[in-house]
């Protein structure tokens, strides 16, 4: 899959490239699609499994670029860790459910968290761009094995 000449010419603005490592990780993310949470070493296995030849630092590197540009969205998860997802116009606002003790991540979509949201955002004088809640808690199998 090939990138248009939009984000090309995004990276050249920004004083950037589009190196084939940056190609490569933003055809991964359109491949999987969106949905699928990946951690950056996820990112650099499978690229290396695809024969790939790209530094884990360079995947670390790209991920942040690809998400100041929104053109990923990034998720922290517990102890800090984070993974990327897709991102895309037609994607709505939704909301992470993540288990503190494997990580294990599930989507959810709530008309009230986005009502909440743009309650507290007209209380404080601000216009709501989006909404995004990360609930923390064990899933089923980590609450079960405590």
């Amino acid at each position: 899959m090939a990138v248009s000449g939009g984000l090309r010419h995004d990276l050249h603005g920004r004083g950037q490239r589009l190196t084939p490592q940056r190609q490569r990780v933003l055809d991964l993310f359109e491949r999987v699609g969106a949905g699928h949470h990946l951690s950056a070493e996820d990112v650099h296995l499978q690229l290396l499994r695809a024969d790939a030849r790209v530094s884990l630092a360079t995947v670390y590197r790209t991920l942040r670029l690809l998400a100041s540009m929104a053109l990923l969205r990034e998720l922290e998860l517990p102890e800090g860790s984070r993974r990327f997802e897709l991102a895309s116009a037609e994607q709505h606002d939704h909301h992470h459910l993540v288990c503190a003790a494997c990580g294990r991540t599930e989507e959810f979509d709530s008309a009230q968290v986005l009502q909440a949201g743009a309650d507290a955002a007209a209380k404080h004088g601000f216009r709501l761009l989006s909404s995004r809640l990360t609930v923390r808690g064990l899933c089923g199998a980590c609450a079960a094995a405590v």
